[in-house]
């Protein structure tokens, strides 16, 4: 592989400074116009690298791979090629863009550039026609499609061969996401090199991206090497001179909200506030709001046409900040983004870097701030889903495909007992490597040999380890930060910074208001989440010997429930998580617990009061499950009718798994109490259904199922912790 630091130009021997329409000299002079038009400014210059990597796919047809800084201008690097290219005769230019707010802004930067650009992405389905016919009149410089979309068997079927055919450039954007050991490992990005391979010899390619140390390179050099072409590799320094780094360690949540309503307006500019898990961003906006901070939350659960919205209340400086989780991270383009602060740290100083990498792109000075919690690792590894396949669900699936039948995902739910997105996540790493393929319908086997590769997932997850162990590190160095955070990119300009705080000293105040710590502490002594009911049974759940179908009935439906809170929260999430983790000590519940959701029952407003408390039996925390019930009758002075009866031995298997396996594994176990019936018959209304953890919500659902069937009016469940 050809490398580069602080590249000139490859073909610089080649070429002489008036070699006609295609010279060094007027290549240059054309492509200089260019970049002036896409950045807005007269006297706009390449930075060292943008030139020589333009150069390269242009004259030389060749496959680069840049690496540099957020911010450096990798987005005018393939603008304007594409543009180069389109005069010279080229197709349009395929851009693979991983975020739809990443496409977003590269349509908006396109245009102001003259280049005519279009998405095809899960947000605008209806246009796709109209684009298809844009791209038949030749009226498309560029396409940005997303990685999972070359896959869709309507686009790979209909649409990709054409645009194999006719492309100018391919572009892969964010493309350490390319590689095992990036830190956003995405199974389709993989799919890449079999789209590379696929491309006419003279197609140039480009891969760009801001984060990737040197295993990331190599591994991306590889696959873009498919064919044996070379590959030409500009990295610059990562460093950002603009930030100004430090970490402020705080003794609770409390305490890291309260420092964020006393200093969040001392913060230049607007920025991003970071937090772990979506309960946390939305707790913390919530509060922030009602503080009277302009703040929205921007989580996976934001509606997409409210993200597109928030972006834009960003950008135009209506509101102080977005509260986010990583949904907002690779792509959002913002130059004059003033700070951020992180509530939590990132389980990588390459993903917590990706994300301070939004702030001082286009000023001088941006202030980024990690507030680290104690719970922290108890929240990566709550997170900690594998991005590769485990070997029992990967076989299992292989065997139901084998016959060559397709299937869908719902459909594959009932034969391997793995939740949907997992599933999903399976299926196209197996794609992937060749073993399925989605075609009209769902999957089907190729019938390729597939062997578990346990060294290769083996060795990722012991980086992702290491990766934890390096953010601690950076928390807890005495040195430069940013030198950190470049080291950890295998940057070789890593340098001492002199601008953080343990180069410069502490820049930000470390006090508390004490009526922010009371605003705060309320904010997370907050109790009560909805427990949504299941409204629909499973497809194919008679497979399974289950003789259901469609809606649930009314008569057996349960009621919205309520929990004490989510396991993710940063309130009473931090206790639930210790009452339910790994080899927790199982006891009766205690007094502040039970006070907690005591509240939440006074809080409830149901129309009706329970006429009854009936619990779960659980198998692994029998005391708080009973207790938790005895001690709520107590106090709410509702009878206690005891555990539901568990007549055929309980539900089979353990908790998790999908939900037809769930639900198949509590069907019909669960009997009223004895005298049960006969109560309900004397003394109608709600029974209030105590259990210890949501998660699926079937055992809940069958429960009450039960319930109902034996008499109850209505069933209104109630858990210490929701798992979503």
């Amino acid at each position: 592989m050809e490398s580069v630091q602080n590249a000139q130009s490859p073909f610089a021997s080649n070429l002489g400074q008036d070699g006609g329409p295609d010279g060094a000299a007027a290549l240059r002079a054309e492509a200089t116009t260019l970049l002036r038009a896409l950045v807005g400014r007269e006297d706009a210059e390449f930075h060292d690298g943008q030139y020589e990597a333009i150069e390269a796919l242009v004259r030389g047809g060749r496959r680069a791979l840049v690496v540099q800084r957020t911010g450096w201008g990798k987005s005018a690097v393939y603008f304007v090629a594409s543009l180069l290219l389109r005069a010279r005769g080229a197709g349009p230019t395929l851009i693979v863009s991983p975020l739809l707010a990443l496409m977003r802004d590269q349509v908006a930067a396109a245009a102001r550039a003259g280049v005519r650009a279009a998405a095809i992405n899960s947000a605008n389905q209806l246009e796709w026609q109209d684009i298809s016919a844009r791209l038949e009149a030749d009226d498309v410089d560029v396409l940005l499609v997303s990685p999972e979309r070359l896959n869709n068997p309507g686009f790979r079927e209909n649409h990709l061969p054409e645009l194999i055919r006719r492309s100018g450039l391919l572009v892969i954007d964010e493309a350490h996401c390319i590689s095992d050991w990036g830190h956003d490992f995405r199974p389709d990005y993989r799919r890449i090199r079999h789209l590379i391979e696929q491309l006419p010899p003279s197609v140039p390619v480009l891969a760009t991206t801001a984060t990737a140390n040197s295993r990331v390179v190599k591994d991306v050099e590889e696959q873009l090497a498919a064919g044996g072409e070379e590959v030409f590799t500009i990295r610059g320094a990562l460093a950002r001179d603009s930030l100004r780094l430090g970490v402020l360690r705080l003794p609770s949540p409390r305490s890291r909200l309260a420092w964020l309503l006393t200093h969040l307006e001392d913060l230049p500019g607007s920025g991003i506030i970071y937090a772990l898990t979506v309960s946390g961003a939305e707790d913390t906006a919530r509060l922030l709001q009602k503080a009277g901070h302009k703040v929205l939350a921007y989580t996976g659960r934001t509606d997409p046409a409210d993200r597109e919205q928030a972006e834009a209340a960003l950008k135009n400086n209506e509101v102080k900040a977005l509260v986010a989780t990583s949904a907002l991270g690779m792509g959002f383009d913002k130059p004059d983004l003033g700070f951020v602060v992180h509530l939590g740290a990132p389980s990588s100083p390459v993903a917590y870097y990706q994300q301070v990498g939004r702030a001082g792109r286009g000023t001088p000075n941006a202030d980024v701030l990690l507030l680290p919690g104690s719970e922290d690792r108890d929240i990566w590894e709550y997170f900690a889903t594998s991005s590769m396949p485990a070997e029992g669900p990967a076989n299992a699936v292989l065997r139901e495909l084998a016959d060559g039948s397709v299937l869908s995902t719902a459909a594959l739910e009932t034969l391997v007992n793995l939740k949907r997105s997992p599933l999903e996540l399976l299926l196209k790493v197996l794609a992937v490597d060749g073993a399925v393929e989605r075609v009209t319908g769902g999957w089907r086997g190729t019938g390729q040999p597939w062997t578990y590769d346990r060294e290769r997932y083996e060795r990722i997850a012991a980086a992702r380890v290491k990766e934890q162990q390096a953010m601690l590190d950076y928390e807890n160095t005495g040195g430069c930060r940013m030198e950190f955070l470049s080291r950890q990119l295998d940057d070789p300009a890593a340098a001492p910074c002199g601008r953080c705080d343990n180069c410069a000293g502490r820049w930000f105040p470390d006090d508390v208001a004490a009526e922010a710590t009371d605003s705060a502490g309320q904010a997370l002594s907050r109790v009560g989440v909805d427990v949504d009911p299941r409204g629909m049974y499973p497809t194919g759940m008679d497979r399974l010997g289950v003789p259901v179908k469609g809606k649930i009935k009314p008569d057996a439906a349960i009621s919205t429930g309520r929990a004490l809170a989510r396991l993710t929260d940063l309130g009473w999430g931090g206790r639930l998580r210790e009452i339910f983790g790994p080899g927790a000590e199982e006891t009766p519940v205690d007094q502040a617990l039970l006070q907690g959701c005591v509240q939440v029952l006074a809080q409830w407003g149901w129309r009706e009061r329970p006429v009854a408390i009936v619990s779960v039996p659980s198998r692994t925390r029998p005391q708080l499950v009973g207790s938790l019930a005895q001690g709520l009758s107590e106090l709410g002075r509702i009878p206690y009718l005891g555990a539901l009866q568990l007549p055929h031995g309980g539900p089979s298997g353990g908790p998790g798994g999908n939900s037809a396996f769930r639900l198949a594994s509590v069907w019909e176990q669960f009997a009223v109490p004895e005298g049960g019936a006969e109560w309900f018959a004397a003394n109608p209304g709600p029974v209030l259904l105590v259990d210890d953890v949501a998660d699926s919500r079937w055992t809940l659902t069958e429960a009450g199922r039960t319930l109902r069937l034996a008499g109850a009016e209505s069933v209104l469940p109630f858990v210490l912790a929701l798992k979503a």
